[in-house]
């Protein structure tokens, strides 16, 4: 028997049967370690290396140098932060010759075929030790081509955020390039984290203006000069006198000026001119929002605003921490047409949104000698070369502008966190637990607020910060796990931004995923590993969602879609002889691979059950769902293992037992019970309990840490592969959400079988 912690260590020799216990620790221990953390704002310029849609970060240096000569060098230099040991594939195809240093070793040096083929993609694996990990690329002109495409495998999955190397630039994020240079230098021992001006090279992208930055705001060195046109400014006051005392406003300003301090007008100027005021304020922070319009006649565009309290200078801070913009304290936002319609300030100053402004085209040779103005979505900015602030899922918490600590999940868009946000929801659903599903709905919330900028920030910067699997939208398991959480949590938080994302992750699937000729779902994924597959875990990653959407919409197409795909997955992956599924059909071989693989036999039992729950009684294929059900129970149950477990692949007592797959049968077969879909519910009964306390006992420790999840999969034609390169991961978000979910099962089964029944003897008399 497969054994991750020894007996007293369980959940169950701590509180036994005591199913309400067991799930308050799960609960409780999960969202202790992952903390409502914002996502984190960083520096971006614009001019920077861009990404493609892969992820991969384009550094095509024969671009930005076309004047560069035979035999130049240039260099480009990252960091990366590493919260803890973990191995990354990356990605480098090369324009032409290239040598990657990581930690200053000498990792990857391009071959003649690999800077010769423009199809060629090398993979390379890097070992990311905790704390800061450098990257150096070094990269050599040829008239072939000069520099590299570089970037993690899978890279909206596995995210690769590099920052800023240089003290100068700390907390920034993206490269900096060097100009080419006519030689090599000892590069592997520049220091990273010290000084820029330590080496002799020009480092790309410029960092700051130049010394003729002034320390009062000057929109025209941003924008232009866009008579007509006006700008926000948004700040904050640091005020610490406690004394009650009014802030005094004054400055000077080239055109029509408007202030709010605290969302209270403050000051209305019509045109060029001083002004002061005395304004209520607050002790601590107070924001203040500036709306300046260039004037027709004024020579610049630009204001002065002095605060003080009591006659002490007010400190100016950011109104949203970024990192890496030492010494800024404006975001600007603009430019918008001039109007008289005041902005729902509320509204205006929050990072979570972009903004309908214009982009004014000046060239009169483009424009057949007329101004031009188009509609353009806008974002925050800061007064520095292309500079934008940008948000980052980072899957840490930052404690400084250098260190950071403290792994979450809190925020992410990710499909094993689907299943994880649903058992957040009904565990505290069962408990009556509101903080439970609050924080599961706030999880989701923090998401789809942040749709409309992640869709931006792609078009803006080619491959999207936040929400990269929601906007890179190719597969299955991109949208349907988390999206059927999303409508999940619709009825906890009415939240309007579901709606939408919704409407997109429905028109995939119904409308654009790709299909086999009897309209199965597969994967085509073309060049990659799973090109022409279906998988058993794709019926997880599609039907949920499905029946939630056709529940919220009233869209019976889409229930009768998830009905029919489980019909058409039997007759790909059904094993008859074990009454069980096969993982995965490969059609560039014709067959299946014969491996029922447990967590993939685990999400098509779990599936179906939720199908089940939601089809009419009157569904034209719901007879056949009812009895693929039944046989799929009987060929799981068939298959138990000592103590309760099921073997990772399901056949083979060889392989380990795993949790997830288990949790999975536990869930399916209680609700068999429940809803009253099995034939023999008796034998499902004690199945389910057996699963259970056997979870408890030997996977879930009485801290609420789950054992024994078999990390995400690829697929195989041997149970080898499931065995011995699929090993078990500590608090796996595969299993984390499903142990919950089988606990609130199996504890309604109980409750359900507990009720009185009404004998058909009393029916009658009554």
């Amino acid at each position: 028997m497969t054994t991750y912690f020894s007996e007293p260590q369980s959940m169950y020799y701590r509180f036994g049967e005591d199913q309400d216990q067991v799930l308050k620790v799960l609960a409780e221990r999960y969202i202790g370690a992952n903390a409502q953390a914002d996502f984190v704002y960083r520096v971006f310029q614009k001019s920077g290396i861009l990404q493609n849609e892969k992820g991969l970060y384009d550094l095509n240096l024969s671009k930005r140098f076309p004047d560069a000569q035979k035999g130049q060098i240039a260099y480009a230099a990252a960091l990366v932060w590493g919260d803890e040991d973990r191995n990354l594939d990356v990605l480098i195809s090369c324009y032409g010759p290239v040598r990657f240093y990581f930690n200053e070793q000498l990792v990857y040096r391009s071959t003649v075929m690999d800077e010769i083929n423009l199809d060629a993609t090398v993979k390379q694996g890097i070992d990311i030790k905790p704390g800061w990990n450098t990257l150096l690329l070094e990269m050599k002109y040829t008239p072939a081509g000069f520099g590299c495409q570089f970037g993690s495998d899978e890279g909206k999955v596995r995210i690769l955020n590099v920052l800023a190397p240089f003290q100068e630039r700390q907390g920034q994020a993206g490269w900096v390039y060097s100009k080419p240079i006519s030689s090599e230098e000892n590069h592997p021992e520049w220091n990273l984290l010290g000084s820029e001006e330590d080496h002799r090279l020009e480092w790309l992208p410029d960092a700051q203006w130049s010394e003729e930055k002034q320390t009062q705001p000057s929109l025209e060195r941003i924008y232009g000069h866009l008579p007509g046109q006006q700008v926000y400014a948004w700040t904050r006051l640091v005020n610490r006198d406690s004394s009650d005392c009014p802030i005094r406003l004054s400055g000077q300003s080239s055109g029509p000026l408007n202030i709010w301090l605290n969302g209270v007008s403050a000051v209305q100027l019509k045109e060029a001119g001083p002004f002061e005021a005395n304004i209520p304020g607050s002790f601590g922070r107070n924001d203040l929002l500036i709306r300046s319009e260039c004037s027709d006649t004024a020579e610049s565009w630009s204001f002065v605003i002095n605060a003080t309290v009591n006659g002490e200078q007010l400190e100016l801070e950011l109104p949203q921490r970024v990192h890496g913009a030492s010494g800024e304290s404006w975001l600007y936002l603009g430019p918008f047409p001039s109007e008289d319609v005041e902005p729902d300030l509320q509204d205006l100053m929050r990072t979570d949104r972009v903004f309908k402004g214009i982009v004014l085209n000046y060239n009169l040779e483009e424009t057949g000698g007329q101004q031009q103005a188009r509609k353009e979505r806008i974002y925050w900015r800061l007064d520095r070369p292309e500079a934008w602030i940008r948000p980052y899922y980072e899957n840490a918490m930052l404690s400084n502008k250098w260190t950071v600590g403290s792994v979450t999940n809190y925020g992410r868009w990710d499909y094993p966190l689907g299943v994880t946000v649903y058992g957040l929801l009904q565990t505290g659903r069962y408990l009556q637990r509101p903080d439970i599903t609050r924080y599961a709905s706030e999880h989701v919330q923090a998401c789809t607020r942040m749709d409309e900028y992640s869709l931006w920030d792609r078009e803006q910067y080619g491959f999207p910060a936040v929400n990269q699997q929601l906007v890179m939208m190719r597969m299955l398991d991109n949208c349907g796990s988390f999206g059927s959480a999303m409508l999940e949590a619709y009825s906890e938080c009415q939240e309007p931004t579901f709606l939408p994302i919704a409407e997109r992750i429905a028109d995939f699937m119904l409308t654009r995923l790709e299909r086999q000729e009897d309209g199965a779902f597969y994967r085509e994924c073309i060049g990659e590993f799973a090109e022409n597959t279906m998988w058993a875990d794709d019926l997880y990653m599609s039907t949920p969602f499905l029946v939630r959407y056709a529940r919220l919409t009233g869209n019976n197409s889409a229930l009768d879609e998830a009905a029919r795909q489980f019909l058409l997955y039997r007759k790909y992956l059904y094993m008859p002889e074990f009454k069980i599924m096969s993982h995965v059909y490969d059609f560039k071989y014709g067959q299946a691979t014969q491996i029922p693989w447990g967590r993939g036999n685990g999400w098509t039992l779990f599936s179906l059950s939720e199908v089940l729950e939601v089809l009419p009684a009157e569904h034209s294929e719901r007879p056949a769902l009812i009895a693929f059900f039944n046989e799929l129970c009987e060929g799981y149950a068939a298959l138990q293992g000592e103590g309760g477990l099921w073997y990772q692949v399901l056949n083979d007592s060889e392989t380990y037992q795993e949790a997830s797959c288990t949790a999975m049968f536990a869930y399916g077969f209680a609700r068999g019970v429940r809803f009253g879909w099995l034939y023999q519910p008796a034998r499902y009964i004690e199945a389910a309990e057996r699963a259970w306390n056997g979870l408890t006992r030997k996977a879930i420790d009485r801290q609420g840490n789950v054992h024994g999840v078999c990390s995400g999969s690829r697929y195989a034609f041997t149970a080898e592969y499931y065995n011995k390169d699929l090993l078990t991961v500590t608090n796996d978000n595969h299993g984390i959400g499903i142990m919950m979910l089988a606990g609130t099962e199996v504890a309604k089964m109980k409750k359900h079988l507990a009720q009185p029944k009404v004998s058909s003897t009393a029916m009658t008399q009554s």
